[in-house]
């Protein structure tokens, strides 16, 4: 079984642009919405992703926290671009930079359009309780918010957050 063991930090600042040794864009959708999967009708996300010149199909445990089951597997782009037609919510597009920094790769992800203002910063890990050197960019940790989720920004994206929720505190 496939496992995804990754932490999420709100960004702050510009320093890892420097660093950064890759740009790869991505448009992504999902199939099913964060309705479903808060209701419990659905114990999985489906999402398509277009990155670059590849294509994939994503579906990954609904849970939050550090851990979850993740499954990807590689589709036709032209398959791709007919299923973010059928995505529910938005399409979310963004640019992942990756970061090394002390042993470890970091996807920083500068999202636009109605996300656009929003970068976060994951890093994926072989455990739980794995250590890691936080880079100095590297701000408040969201892991555990469901409102930084992907899923979560299709169907409330950050250009709509009130300025509570874009402080933490609503």
């Amino acid at each position: 079984m496939a496992v995804e063991i990754e932490r999420k930090f709100l960004v702050t600042g510009d320093g890892w642009r420097a660093a950064a040794h890759a740009v790869l864009p991505m448009a992504q959708g999902y199939i099913n919405d964060l309705g479903a999967m808060d209701s419990g009708g659905q114990k999985a996300s489906v999402r398509v992703r277009i990155q670059g010149e590849a294509a994939f199909l994503n579906l990954k445990s609904r849970e939050l926290g550090r851990s979850r089951q993740e499954f990807e597997y590689p589709v036709p782009v032209e398959d791709a671009r007919a299923l973010l037609a059928l995505c529910v919510g938005g399409v979310i597009d963004k640019r992942r930079h990756l970061v090394r920094h002390e042993g470890h790769l970091w996807e920083v992800d500068e999202f636009l359009g109605d996300n656009a203002g929003l970068v976060v910063a994951e890093i994926e890990l072989s455990s739980p309780d794995e250590r890691f050197a936080l880079p100095a960019w590297a701000g408040r940790e969201v892991t555990d918010e469901s409102r930084y989720y992907n899923l979560a920004l299709a169907s409330h994206p950050y250009a709509r957050w009130s300025a509570d929720e874009r402080r933490g505190t609503g």
